[in-house]
């Protein structure tokens, strides 16, 4: 009895030392840089180190795991990983290849959004989140970004609801400074920032944080909802984040833009004059409200709200071309006038106090057009001013547009 318990012990002594001496040599071909070698010693001997005990198994499968990363096999590579990361002897080993992992899935997502396949991009990036989910929140924004752009709403939403339950905003805080012989400030890490404000070869210390893109993730859960028809979910998705930051002013413009999404122009109107109250300079608020309102038939209130963005953003051409083809609308009903007169004394001269009338609505255009031509030579203002001035007889300003034109 003692003979065959000696002989078995033998046995098993001989088959872990075998499973050892294979995983070794591959081991060492893959340190020298054979990775086809160590690969394929690791296949022929399959049978053998699948069998392993614990003490050598882990191994085998943090060498498959390197391999299959080396492959570009990510998907391999991160479930061996996963599967070794309570394993006591390799832990400190793992934690290091997943942080290698984790690069390369990133480095070969942005490769994918390059060539345009968006959807393996998105799938390698939620990858990349899942392997320390706190640190790589980033990854999983970036995931939902390419899920939108390969169409794929279903899971761009469940990204986007992910990263509103843990609140995710990307702020950054950025540290600058300028050197004292220098007028450029330049951007630097938080040690360096804190290193040279002890210096005098540096000046005008700043710190910046970076926009939230929370307003964004709730504009996007909600257009994917109104996109998928659930107009409730829509509205109460940005109704929730207003109420946890109600002097949020992009969040504000979000629900503004779902109402334009729902073609509610009146909801929107209300809703920019609450973003004008908070931000009274912004341009591009009242412009917005302009293009509205104008839809919504008040020319009179929209031709204020051009003038104002005008006056905040002197350098805002599409304030100046929607003012001016808001007064134009005024000469639609001028002609369809003289298009209804007769021929008689009396029509004869409400034609030409029409035609004076119609030409005071150009006349009233050329200054704007003009300031905007002054700016940039806008082409689609010469082109404009160019027809008014033909219309009014104005010779000499035809010619001078036509020739700025042809320049």
């Amino acid at each position: 009895m003692k003979k065959i318990t000696l002989l078995l012990f033998l046995l098993i002594f001989n088959f872990s030392f075998s499973q050892k001496k294979e995983l070794r040599k591959a081991q060492k071909l893959y340190e020298a840089g054979d990775i086809t070698g160590a690969e394929k010693l690791l296949t022929d001997f399959k049978s053998v180190l699948e069998t392993a005990d614990q003490k050598v198994k882990p191994s085998y499968d943090f060498l498959r795991a390197k391999i299959a990363q080396h492959n570009e096999d990510y998907t391999q590579a991160y479930d061996l990983l996963l599967s070794l990361k309570e394993s006591s002897s390799l832990k400190d080993d793992v934690a290091n290849q997943m942080d290698l992992l984790s690069s390369a899935i990133v480095n070969s997502a942005i490769d994918d959004n390059e060539k345009g396949d968006f959807k393996n991009s998105s799938r390698k990036l939620y990858m990349a989140y899942t392997i320390d989910p706190e640190a790589n929140a980033d990854y999983l924004y970036f995931a939902a970004s390419s899920a939108v752009n390969n169409s794929d709403y279903e899971v761009a939403l469940e990204y986007y609801l992910k990263l509103k339950s843990i609140g995710y905003t990307g702020v950054v805080t950025k540290y600058f400074v300028t050197e004292a012989d220098k007028d450029t400030p330049i951007e630097v890490s938080e040690t360096e920032y804190n290193l040279y404000k002890k210096s005098k070869d540096y000046k005008d210390f700043k710190i910046e944080k970076t926009e939230s893109k929370f307003p964004e993730i709730v504009k996007n859960i909600a257009l994917i909802y109104a996109q998928q028809g659930d107009n409730e979910k829509a509205i109460e998705a940005v109704k929730e984040a207003r109420e946890a930051n109600p002097n949020d002013i992009n969040l504000i413009l979000t629900e503004a833009n779902l109402y334009i999404q729902l073609d509610d122009k009146e909801k929107f109107k209300t809703l920019m004059n609450e973003a004008i109250a908070r931000d009274p300079d912004n341009g591009s608020l009242y412009y917005n409200l302009a293009v509205v309102t104008a839809d919504l038939g008040d020319k009179t209130a929209a031709r204020s709200y051009y003038e104002k963005a005008i006056e905040i953003d002197p350098s805002s051409e599409n304030s100046y071309l929607n003012l001016v083809a808001l007064i134009l609308e005024g000469e639609t009903e001028i002609v369809d006038k003289m298009n209804s007169l007769g021929n008689s004394r009396a029509d004869n001269a409400k034609y030409d106090a029409y035609k004076i009338e119609r030409e005071e609505v150009y006349k009233e255009c050329v200054p704007i057009l003009k300031k905007l031509i002054d700016l940039n030579k806008n082409e689609d203002a010469v082109k404009t001013l160019m027809n008014i001035y033909g219309t009014l007889g104005d010779t000499d300003g035809f010619k001078k547009m036509k020739a700025l034109l042809e320049g």
